[in-house]
């Protein structure tokens, strides 16, 4: 009789042993899985990425500007980061910074505010990460506005928005 308590007891125990190793392997793995933002706010005054779902704040990042960062980004070559309402519309595995999410940049508006002044609108606005061949610190990130006109972040900072924003999320750019 005790050997068959003893034996139920001794299985129970197991049971729940693992019960537990599979409630917490499901934990992990929620842990591991990062939700996906619906929205993506850039704010250029306080140096911010602002990953959103609905109005929950998912995650917050500083980020490096285009070296001349105020105002709205006109032609090709000034240097300056666009602000208005885009979308995130193709991720570049590939590039010469480490992962980068392209901004629709420019829009028509962008084109014919450009094309008024006979200048070029410019492009390839992208989220990046660093440069492929330098350090946050050669670069002076994020202490310093080093981009052409982009919005950069860290390469671990990358990975993570990479795995959170999908292609097709709107992006609004404020001053």
């Amino acid at each position: 009789m005790r050997s068959t308590i003893f034996g139920v007891v001794f299985a129970s125990v197991l049971m729940l042993a693992g019960s537990w190793q599979t409630v917490a392997a499901a934990n992990q793995t929620a842990r591991l899985s990062l939700p996906k933002a619906d929205r993506v706010v850039v704010l250029k005054s306080e140096r911010r990425l602002i990953l959103m779902k609905g109005d929950f704040v998912l995650k917050i990042y500083p980020v490096a500007l285009g070296r001349y960062p105020k105002g709205h980004k006109q032609f090709q070559g000034d240097a300056k980061t666009p602000e208005g309402e885009y979308l995130l519309d193709f991720k570049l595995r590939n590039s010469q910074f480490h992962r980068a999410i392209r901004i629709n940049y420019p829009n028509a508006r962008d084109v014919a505010r450009a094309r008024k002044m006979g200048k070029d609108p410019g492009g390839k606005i992208m989220i990046h990460g660093l440069p492929n061949t330098m350090s946050a610190d050669r670069v002076g990130h994020p202490t310093l506005d080093w981009t052409q006109g982009c919005i950069a972040v860290t390469n671990r900072q990358m990975d993570e928005i990479w795995k959170m924003v999908d292609a097709g999320t709107p992006i609004e750019i404020h001053p």
